[in-house]
């Protein structure tokens, strides 16, 4: 048998159709089973040392009390498939092991899965189920059924399958947003065919981003998963279901202690819909962000590095309808925190189409509060990935700002974008050269302010002298994008 890799597809860049992550909401029919009161640990004394009270994991019980609450999932592909997660050199790998028979037209693969309801439905990861032609369910009694798709959403790497069984044992739900890094936690599955493997080991970050992955703020663990894990539950110590195993790190496709877990808020909240209409549907703001560091945060006055910072506002769409603008830091989303703009896809991706929602801003120095009204993702793609390019003509002069490292020439937009053009980059060197800035960029405004010849910008930078660092609004292959000048060494 061949053990073949696949691997995730890494894509570059944020395009906000941007999104938010509703905390969970257990609308299943059934109430979960009764669980455990306390954590699965033991107490050890220790006079060594002195006086040491320690609390170790003791995974049996756990394993006694939930194991059978996850099952093995088998599926049959046709074996002339192409390769969806793209180049197999790429450094994320799927977890899902395919054993591959020579000579047979189709592969059987293994994935995991756990039970969310005493009638059957079962999640498990998207591309554990992606194109089978048959899935299996195979419970830890030995039962096998045959289960039905319900439904799946790639971007969060959910899917809701069903049995026709009754009263099956399942899983407590947690809450992810309680766990702490250093917890321990246990995942459950079915690595390389091995049915029911149990493994464990700590948190070791949350929120992490993944390329390719906007709206799952993953979970990072070391515990030891690999290919066949995929689906699987990640629980904590109290027997709950935090997170559903989903990718590894690896350049061999075996473990190497960094292991990723869909949180299971998102995962519920996907299956929710999943189970009502067969599809899920995302919020969409009509917008597009960077990430707020020290030093933008700084020349916009804004005392933390936090936020969501607009770089493009889509014709027509929410964003617009409701006044925001280039250059506002979006600051919460109904009351929770954008702490990066990572946040934001998942604050609005998993709030629904037409819902409205409540944003703080900062801008100019004070905070603002705004209601939009979410269109639907997908429904304003062809305005969001079409960047609209300078086609400068530069004038014959230049000028130079020997304090900030540039050499900059007015511009003529050929293409009419921006009317009163820009000044283009001849050269970037020191600070200039040290946040980014590069030769054949164009700057278009410093803050709000456009700039296009050597008086205008000056001016615009006089209005950050005290503050030392000015946000430099710049357009590079027809994408945007703010960096953070800093006026004197």
């Amino acid at each position: 048998m061949q053990y073949k890799k696949l691997t995730v597809v890494a894509v570059s860049g944020l395009l906000l159709s941007i999104t938010g992550c509703d905390a969970f909401k257990a609308k299943f029919t059934d109430k979960p089973a009764e669980n455990v009161e306390k954590s699965f640990v033991k107490e050890v004394e220790s006079d060594k040392y002195g006086k040491v009270q320690m609390l170790l994991p003791d995974f049996s019980q756990l394993v006694n009390d939930v194991g059978a609450t996850v099952v093995n999932v088998r599926t049959q592909r046709e074996n002339s498939k192409p390769n969806l997660f793209g180049d197999d050199s790429d450094s994320f790998f799927d977890f899902f092991q395919e054993f591959q028979p020579e000579g047979k037209s189709e592969v059987t693969s293994y994935g995991s899965g756990f039970i969310i309801s005493k009638d059957g439905y079962i999640i498990t990861n998207n591309h554990v189920v992606q194109n089978a032609s048959a899935i299996k369910v195979r419970l830890t009694d030995k039962r096998e059924f045959t289960a039905r798709l319900v439904g799946t959403d790639p971007d969060s790497d959910t899917a809701l399958i069903k049995v026709d069984a009754d009263d099956l044992p399942i899983v407590k739900i947690g809450n992810p947003k309680n766990m702490l890094v250093g917890e321990w936690v246990a995942a459950i599955g079915t690595p390389f065919g091995f049915e029911n493997t149990v493994t464990a080991g700590i948190i070791s970050a949350k929120k992490r981003s993944l390329p390719g992955s906007s709206y799952i703020p993953f979970i990072q663990t070391d515990v030891a998963i690999n290919p066949g894990n995929s689906g699987g539950p990640l629980f904590n110590l109290n027997g709950e279901v935090i997170g559903i195993n989903s990718q590894i790190y690896s350049r061999s496709g075996g473990s190497v202690g960094i292991s990723f877990a869909v949180p299971i808020d998102v995962a519920i909240n996907v299956a929710e819909q999943l189970k009502t209409n067969g599809v899920f549907r995302r919020g969409q703001l009509g917008a597009v962000v960077q990430d707020v560091t020290f030093d933008l945060a700084k020349s916009f006055q804004l005392e933390h590095a936090q936020g969501a910072l607009i770089t493009r506002i889509m014709p027509d769409g929410p964003a617009s309808k409701a006044n925001l603008k280039v250059g506002d830091i979006i600051l919460t989303v109904n009351g929770e925190e954008v702490s990066t703009f990572n946040d934001l896809p998942l604050l609005i991706g998993y709030t629904p189409p037409q819902s409205t929602v409540k944003l703080t801003v900062w801008r100019n120095g004070q905070t603002h509060e705004t209601d939009v009204v979410l269109a639907e993702l997908g429904s304003m793609d062809n305005k969001i990935n079409q960047p609209q390019e300078i086609m400068p003509h530069r004038e014959q002069t230049f000028f130079e700002l020997p304090e900030q490292g540039l050499t900059l020439s007015p511009i003529i937009d050929l293409n009419k974008q921006r009317p009163e053009g820009g000044l283009l980059v001849m050269k970037a060197e020191k600070n200039a050269k040290r946040i980014g800035l590069a030769q054949g960029d164009i700057i278009l405004s410093v803050g709000d302010k456009p700039v296009y010849d050597e008086e205008s910008m000056r001016l615009a930078l006089s209005v950050y002298a005290n503050n030392n660092v000015a946000p430099i609004f710049v357009q590079r292959n027809g994408y945007e994008h703010f960096f953070p000048l800093v006026m004197k060494e």
